[in-house]
Formats: C-alpha cells, structure tokens, sequence
C-alpha cells in the first residue's frame, strides 16, 4: 500500500514503489559540504539532517556516513543496516510517526529536487565492465569475426570482462567531449590520428558493491547478492573506430577510457525482490561455482532516446535486462574467484544489454550494422553514429502488477573535441 506520505509532499507517489525501498543518491550543499539523500517523488530528503539529530543512531550507522561525498560509507555497513535506515525513514514519514512530527516540519530536511544539486552517486574506486548480453556478443562477433563462429570459445563458460577507468566516470547530465586516438590504416595504409568520427553509446546497467570482501576470500555465489547494494543506469561511451584499432591483444583502452556516465540514484536490491526472473538457459551447465539456485535476473524494461542537435526526439531502442545470460550474482562470483577484493563504492557494469529482436540492440554498432545500415531520424535524415549537439539519454522502469516504478536515468551531451 501507498504510504500517508502521498498526502502531503507533491507527486510523492510518482515513486510508485514503497517508501522502504527509496533510492539514494548524495547532494552538495550551498556551503560545499555533502549529504545522502533519498528520493521521494519531486522530492528529495536529506538525511544527514535527520542523522544529526540522532535518528539513525540505532541502526547500525554512523553520523559521519550520512556527511560523506557518497554513498560508500553507508552502503559498506552492509544490507542490513541500509535496510534499517530506509525503514526509519519510512516510520518518520508515516501519517502517525513515533517521532517528531515531521510534517510540520518538512522544510528543514525536504527540498524539491529541481533545486537539489545532485552529483555522482558513490566515490568509484574501481570499475569492471563487464560483456554479459549473449545477444550483443553475437551481434559483435558477426560484425568482427566469422558470422559462424560469433562467439569465442570462452563465452559460454565465464562472464567476461575488463577493468576500466574509474576516473572518468561522471554524473547524468555532465558533457561528453568527443575524444581523439590513433585510427587504422586508411587507403593508403598510414595509421592515423584524431577525433573519433564512431563515437557510440552503450546500454548498461551498473550494480554497485555494498559492503566488500577481504583480499584472497572469493565470494561464493550464495552470498553474491548480499554484497550488492543495488542498481544504477549506465552508459558507457564508446569510440568504435579507436576501439577496432587498439583492442587486441590486451583490450580497451583508450576507445573506452574517456567517459562512462552514471546515474544520480541507485536503487536498494531490495526494491527488485517483485521484479526477479530467472536467467536464459545457459549450454553448457556453469562450473559450479557459477551454478546458484532460484531466479537471479530481474525484469527491468530499457529504453535508449536520442535527441540529435537542432532533431527531434526519438526512441532509438527498446530492450530488458532479464535477457543478460550471465546474471549480476554470477558476475560477482567470478569477479571475486580469484581472491579479487570488492570495495564499497566499487561499481560493475553489466556491458552492453541487447535483445533478440534487431530494435532491441544497446548499441549504435548493432543497430547500424557497423554503419552500413544509417537508421531514420524523424526530420528524414539518416545517422550511422553520434555527431556533436547529439543527446542520448536511458531510461529504464519495471512493472509487477500493480507496483511500477522508475529508475533514475541517465544522459548525456556530445560536445566537440577538444583538439
């Protein structure tokens, strides 16, 4: 049920989903300082107001986590102690709360979130990408490699993935600068250098580390969800042209390491539990550390919108996460298998989401055929890939029943390099 919360602050129930499981996000204050917030409708509230009058003294925190530039240090007390906050939110803003009346005085922690100044979520200190849509890897190995063979052996055994530049990842909304690197021969067979004339974008979706592992103890997979904080779109942009040239034998690198963009909120694993589904078959079985019981894919609808500079906008893809093979749980476990230690804050993205169906594909890449297909815009031009002024933004949203909500998008602008 709604909570009373609906009743009085604005368009609160535009949440959609219960007020225990608000997604989080972090502000800088006018004075500089910063503060966890949660967001409830066109709201925002601030906790650290409500922390420094001992609110959350009970439930497992410190003051001091509610103060910090990012979430890592409330995330890093584990599931247990966020889900104790949310619910404490949650009793103060019911009609008949065992606290204050904070209705009376909602101004001191409550500001519209149109005046909130919202920046990156957590304090990253490391990112794996990871490429776990057995769709886009299709896609991709037709386009690069043998159309028989799309695949490379290892695929189908462990999710792969790559470690990538945690520096450079940026808030919703920050712009793009198209970036410049080396290109392959041309024609006449010189190597080149520039701006990247295949600047694309890619459909991702993040999980964020919650609380972490010591080094040398793997996580196993039983337990993978319980290092999870939660969800958060993700957009790593790519320079497909510098990408074709510079990834073998060692990988990404400079194609990718320019810019990924995050969003402001990441939703609490909590919030999914109505939106889980199991995962496609996977052939062969999983090793078993890889093997876990139950349904560990969630069904959360993508969207990919294009604005092109001086255009109109349009939806340029329609997709789902419940279509990645390897699923966030079996990620982590592989992740951690080594001894690999997880810290809070850590971000791991799940790589390109594609579906079955050509309009489902995450990337420019895929649904030009690597340019050779130009889609429509709806002024009658054509693109292959992203021109300066472009704005992509991803949204995404899930539905069980009743219960809809959405996430936080994620978007940004090309702007010119600057070369």
């Amino acid at each position: 049920m709604p909570s009373p919360l609906h009743s009085w602050v604005p368009n609160a129930s535009r949440t959609g989903f219960p007020l225990a499981h608000l997604p989080l996000g972090v502000r800088r204050r006018p004075d500089g300082s910063h503060a966890v917030v949660a967001r409830i409708g066109d709201y925002v509230a601030d906790l650290r107001v409500l922390a420094e009058i001992g609110l959350f003294d009970d439930c497992g925190t410190e003051r001091g986590d509610f103060a910090f530039a990012g979430l890592n240090k409330l995330i890093g007390r584990g599931q247990k102690a966020c889900a104790a906050v949310r619910r404490r939110v949650q009793a103060c803003l019911d009609e008949a709360p065992g606290y204050f009346d904070f209705r009376e005085r909602r101004e001191i922690f409550l500001l519209p979130i149109a005046s909130a100044a919202l920046v990156l979520p957590v304090q990253v200190g490391d990112y794996t990408d990871f490429y776990s849509s057995i769709e886009h890897a299709t896609n991709v190995g037709k386009l690069f490699r043998d159309p028989g063979n799309a695949l490379l052996p290892n695929w189908r055994h462990l999710p792969v993935g790559y470690h990538g530049r945690a520096s450079s990842i940026v808030a919703s909304g920050t712009p793009i600068r198209r970036p410049c690197g080396q290109t392959g021969p041309g024609a006449d067979g010189v190597v080149g250098f520039g701006e990247s004339r295949q600047l694309d974008f890619e459909l991702e979706m993040a999980f964020v580390i919650g609380a972490g592992n010591a080094l040398g103890q793997p996580v196993d997979i039983a337990r993978a969800e319980g290092h999870i904080f939660g969800l958060s779109l993700f957009n790593d942009w790519s320079a497909r042209d510098l990408q074709r040239w510079e990834y073998q034998p060692l990988g990404p690198f400079l194609g990718k390491s320019f810019a990924s963009s995050m969003s402001f909120w990441v939703t609490p694993l909590a919030a999914l539990e109505p939106f889980r589904v199991p995962g496609p078959v996977q052939e062969p079985t999983p090793l078993p550390y890889l093997q876990a019981a139950g349904a560990h894919n969630f069904d959360i609808d993508l969207e990919v919108w294009l604005t092109p500079y001086r255009g109109q906008a349009q939806r340029l893809s329609r997709t789902n996460t419940r279509h990645l093979y390897w699923s966030m749980a079996q990620q982590l476990a592989h992740h951690t298998s080594n001894g690999c230690n997880l810290r809070p804050g850590d971000v791991c993205a799940s790589g390109t989401i594609s579906g079955p169906t050509p309009d489902s594909a995450g990337s420019l890449l895929e649904l030009t055929l690597g340019g050779a297909e130009p889609m429509l815009l709806r002024d009658g031009g054509e693109m292959t890939f992203l021109e300066d002024g472009d704005e992509v933004v991803l949204r995404a949203s899930a539905t069980s029943g009743e219960l809809s909500f959405t996430l936080g998008e994620v978007g940004g602008q090309i702007l010119a390099s600057a070369r």
